[in-house]
């Protein structure tokens, strides 16, 4: 998304990284709804080297909707999944490819290092990885990235799975297949700033643990269960002191704080159910993953959308 600017980068870079390799590519950028000039950009690009082509979404749909699109457009043995903002080195494919080579099907890179990033956004990163990894199964690299390489097994897999609120790097994982990380350092965005704000690394993180983990269901019944017998021993109290001493004398702070206690417990645990109910009733609507706008690239090999966000 309004990536413009780094666009020729890339494919220069992706280019001198590929023509080293013994095969064919092709590189195709998916323009989530931007409004600056990507669009004609990849048209020059693709005038340029027809190997470039471009799917141009209709407006935004998220980063994960399109690593679905460039999935499914791929036609490739082996498909590399990168940003555009060139953190991911491209001459990293070279080593990819060799591994993929050897037999592994999921080649994930691992962040060792990433330039002019913030302390906050380091720590809130590793405390999601952690958290996932408490919730979920299987866990998920911790400094790991979309950066990796997908045999077309893999990405068959990934394209047959239909659910809306998708995580990539938990999707890759699931699948299994055989795995294998490598380290690289990210390197400070070539232009431009981070379309990834606080409140959609939030949403991803929501995303990524009501799709892979029942367990927030599962602490909500639980502190239900704890709270309910805690406030036993109170009740079985009151019931004595009412009964069998004349010092009984109505509680009304302690009343209020049972009232409210509960009642937060109810409301927390309705909000957790209500995050569920919610990606349930998404899933059933049925709409399109994505709608493209246009497409770059000779139309007779371009996979044909049917509407519904797959590819034929």
């Amino acid at each position: 998304m309004n990536e413009a600017e780094n666009l020729p980068q890339v494919h220069r870079r992706v280019e001198e990284s590929l023509s080293a390799l013994p095969c064919e590519w092709e590189l195709i950028f998916i323009d989530d709804g931007s409004t600056d000039r990507s669009l004609e950009v990849g048209r020059e690009l693709h005038a340029r080297d027809p190997r470039v082509r471009m799917i141009s979404f209709s407006r935004n749909f998220g980063t994960q909707m399109g690593i679905l699109a460039g999935l499914e457009s791929a036609r490739g043995d082996a498909v590399v999944v990168m940003d555009a903002d060139l953190q991911h080195p491209p001459e990293l494919i070279q080593k990819l490819f060799q591994l993929w080579r050897e037999g592994h099907e999921v080649v994930y890179t691992i962040r060792q290092q990433t330039e002019n990033v913030g302390f906050l956004k380091k720590f809130t990163s590793s405390m999601f990885a952690k958290v996932f990894n408490q919730l979920a199964r299987p866990p998920i690299d911790p400094q790991g990235s979309d950066f990796r390489l997908l045999d077309r097994r893999v990405v068959d897999a990934l394209i047959a799975m239909r659910e809306r609120r998708r995580f990539f790097r938990g999707l890759s994982t699931w699948v299994g297949f055989r795995q294998i990380g490598i380290p690289y350092v990210a390197r400070a965005r070539a232009s431009g700033e981070t379309k990834y704000n606080y409140r959609r690394l939030i949403s991803l993180a929501l995303d990524a643990i009501t799709s892979f983990s029942t367990v927030p269901l599962r602490l909500c019944a639980w502190v239900g269960f704890v709270s309910a017998v805690g406030v036993l021993p109170y009740a079985f109290w009151a019931v004595y002191v009412r009964l069998f001493r004349n010092d009984y004398i109505p509680g009304w702070p302690a009343l209020i704080v049972s009232v409210l206690f509960l009642g937060g417990v109810q409301l927390i645990s309705l909000g957790v159910l209500g995050e569920y109910v919610g990606r349930i009733y998404e899933e059933v609507k049925g709409r399109p993953h994505y709608i493209v706008r246009e497409m770059v690239g000779p139309p007779g090999e371009q996979p044909a959308n049917d509407g519904e966000g797959r590819s034929r």
